[in-house]
């Protein structure tokens, strides 16, 4: 990258189609003209990257990150509303453009300590420089992971809104010839209180679009706040009530084509042999496709578009019913034997051999507090893979002509997925425009291209746009799974109990790095994995690793404590003095819940407690048993994500981890047979339905943190409280999921 100084990095303003962009430190050179297409119109100005203002002085947030149902936009657009100022009946947001301008450095830069704003001012704008190309280089657009607010919210969001009402109240004080500290921005106006002076802030774009803003502008605190906190009506509600909203599967192009695509029934299986003769009768059948093998590097994930055939028709129901009238002889594979016992024999087999064992934490004498112990406790915990099942099928609609291909998606990761499409056609990535659409749903699944890619290739192959559907069977059997883990534990207790000694061995590492790891007091732990890697592919699920591993510690934990004869709730709070955070977390949900009140037979209560994404979360569950059938009648959650900016949106995405976690516990299960996956669609892979739908409360608890994430950390302590529930009704340990499995005749 050569050498970067002090003058190799500028904070300026550049012109872009009749908008103004400010506010973004960026290398030598000029990017207005990759922003010509994202330019303000109907005299708008861009005043920040993140930020528009025009001439009736509605404020837009540009929001770096895609709707699906979580209300991102409304959250962010918040947190800049109010560092500005603004008048929330004058503040909407758009989603920004999938072009490289739009990178997204406030994530990069919410991994610098305390986000850079203990650096020196000077050293800011480099800083800020170095991350957008950063953030450029690695196609930066990502939603996931729950990120949003905690970094793009905090470390940009923010920061723009700051920094254009000091743009603006210096361009106000300028105008008035009055110190600038005289001026105040209130509701969307510039105000001088000694004079009567009261400006809408559109009076003075044009000025302040030729300042260089601050890149460390003072921000407020959270007693400041007067939009952040507060309950604001969500902007992108009434048009998905009313239908209006458009999502990827309402795209009509002129002379579109349909298609729904099927790959190989085992993974990195092919076509041996193909009769489409009965398929290409069926009226409105246009074409039967073999996609071409193609360059899918970019697409985060094991994927293959040479062993996908495709139906291609003038509508999707020909398509589909073409696909079924296929008959297609598939190669064999070295995997066609594998199932889901095989595959957890071969986890035990892995975990008892212990070979090349790594450790992610290890501390105290593990050997010496075993052999002293009065008691030690084992037990083994699995869980299977998981689909994603998300409300909408995945589908995209391409068009691809002169050398440039348009893509209609809904997705997690907009620039990504231009990326991808451009190296699966080998185009330059110019050459690609991805429009992003809402979604209905996620989780993890929507990050990875494969679906848009064979989108793309098949408009290139048929000449005319091209609307990819996938059916649900595809979608269940070729999806990119949470896997399958199994987890091994040992713990040791002292004559009076006390927890002594900790150890936990389990199958294949993944993302995050901290999530095997537990809160609780423990003079020895040793936490490590071993690797037992599978041909299933894998991708990112909602809460990824935490929803495994806190379903095992928390549980494990529990065994514990019932072995010490103590209560769960009692033995987990004594050993978190150290951690006063989710100490306070677990007693309000203790609390809440009405812990210690008796209940009657048949019916249980459970507790957990998980950190994550920068949140913590603890939840109790009630059930009753009844004929062997488990009824989930009440949860309650406690929540502490630092500060909740939105908080009916907080609540509303802690209920829904709630019900994916619970659905995934009580059912959920992807079962491998002759190597390919046997479930197909919701007849044999079950939704939690609304009449089994427990009552839940939350309860929020601002401490003053950094903030947190909301979308993920609610999934994973719903398994470990609901079964630790089911064993406090029964006395029966449930240490593999789903509950369905599990007999529990007699036991009520």
């Amino acid at each position: 990258m050569g050498k970067w100084s002090r003058r190799g990095f500028i904070s300026a303003g550049v012109i872009a189609a009749g908008g103004l962009l400010v506010g973004v430190a960026i290398r030598p050179g000029n990017r207005a003209a990759k922003l010509s297409d994202s330019g303000a119109a109907n005299g708008e100005k861009l005043l920040h990257i993140w930020l528009k203002l025009d001439r009736n002085n509605i404020v837009t947030a540009i929001v770096p990150h895609s709707e699906m149902g979580q209300g991102v936009g409304t959250a962010l657009a918040q947190m800049l509303a109010d560092e500005l100022d603004a008048d929330w009946n004058l503040v909407k947001f758009e989603e920004a453009p999938a072009t490289g301008e739009f990178a997204n450095y406030s994530i990069l830069k919410a991994m610098l300590p305390s986000g850079g704003s203990d650096l020196p001012g000077f050293v800011l704008p480099s800083i800020n420089g170095a991350l957008i190309t950063t953030a450029q280089a690695l196609d930066l657009q990502i939603t996931g992971g729950s990120i949003s607010v905690r970094s793009t919210g905090a470390f940009g969001m923010r920061i723009a809104g700051a920094a254009v009402k000091e743009m603006l109240r210096n361009a106000a004080a300028e105008a008035w010839r009055v110190p600038v500290n005289e001026v105040i921005a209130r509701d969307s106006q510039l105000v001088h209180q000694s004079s009567g002076r009261v400006e809408p802030f559109a009076t003075f774009i044009d000025a302040a679009a030729e300042m260089t803003p601050p890149a460390s502008p003072q921000l407020k605190q959270s007693s400041e706040f007067k939009i952040m906190g507060h309950h604001v009506e969500r902007h992108d509600i009434p048009s998905k009530v009313d239908g209006t909203a458009t999502f990827a599967l309402d795209v009509r192009l002129p002379d579109m084509l349909y298609a729904t695509v099927r790959r190989a029934p085992t993974f990195g299986g092919g076509i041996k042999t193909l009769d489409d003769s009965q398929a290409r009768a069926i009226k409105g059948v246009v074409d039967i496709i073999q996609l071409p093998s193609a360059d899918v590097s970019r697409t985060l994930g094991s994927f293959s578009t040479a062993d996908s055939i495709a139906v291609v028709a003038e509508g999707y129901w020909p398509a589909k019913q073409g696909l079924d009238n296929l008959k297609i002889d598939w190669h064999e594979t070295e995997n066609d034997s594998v199932s889901s016992d095989s595959i957890f024999q071969q986890f035990d087999r892995d975990i008892s051999a212990n070979v090349d064992r790594e450790s992610d934490i290890s501390e105290g004498n593990l050997d010496a507090a075993m052999a002293g112990a009065k008691q030690i406790i084992e037990a083994d915990y699995r869980v299977p893979y998981l689909a994603h099942m998300c409300m909408e099928p995945l589908n995209a609609t391409a068009e691809v002509k002169n050398g440039r291909c348009e893509i209609w998606v809904g997705c997690q990761n907009p620039l990504g997925f231009r990326q991808a499409v451009a190296d699966a056609l080998g185009f330059d990535i110019d050459n690609v425009t991805v429009h992003n659409c809402l979604m209905g749903g996620g989780f993890g699944r929507k990050s990875l291209a494969d679906y848009a890619i064979q989108a793309a290739l098949l408009a290139a192959q048929v000449g005319r746009p091209v609307q990819l559907i996938w059916t649900r069977e595809e979608e269940v059997r070729q999806d990119f799974y949470r896997p399958a883990v199994q987890s091994r534990f040992r713990a040791a207790l002292d004559e009076e109990g006390h927890l002594t000694a900790w150890e936990n061995t389990y199958v294949d590492k993944h993302e995050p790095v901290e999530a095997p790891l537990i809160p609780y007091a423990v003079a020895a732990r040793d936490i490590g994995h071993v690797s037992s890697p599978t041909h299933i592919p894998f991708g990112a699920w909602r809460s990824v690793a935490h929803s495994q591993h806190c379903f095992f510690t928390e549980s494990f934990i529990d065994e514990v404590a019932a072995a010490a004869g103590q209560d769960p709730y009692e033995y987990r709070a004594a050993r978190l003095a150290h951690r006063p955070r989710q100490l306070a977390v677990l007693q309000k949900v203790a609390e809440a819940a009405d812990w210690g009140r008796p209940l009657a037979a048949g019916r249980g209560r459970g507790i957990s407690l998980q950190q994550g994404f920068g949140s913590i979360v603890a939840q109790v569950v009630e059930v009753s048993i009844t004929g062997g059938e488990v009824q989930v009648d009440r949860v309650v959650a406690a929540v502490d994500a630092g500060f909740a900016v939105s908080p009916d949106g907080l609540t509303a995405q802690i209920e829904s981890g709630i019900v994916y976690g619970l659905t995934a516990a009580l059912y959920g299960e992807i079962t491998i047979e002759n190597g390919a996956v046997k479930e197909s669609n919701f007849n044999d892979y079950q939704m939690l339905r609304m009449s089994a739908m427990p009552k839940i409360e939350t309860h929020i608890i601002n401490s003053g943190n950094p903030m947190g994430g909301a979308g993920e950390p609610g999934t994973p302590p719903i398994a470990p409280a609901l079964t630790n529930a089911i064993f406090n009704a029964t006395g029966q340990r449930i240490r593999q999921l789903p509950i369905k499995n599990i007999d529990l005749q007699g036991l009520s």
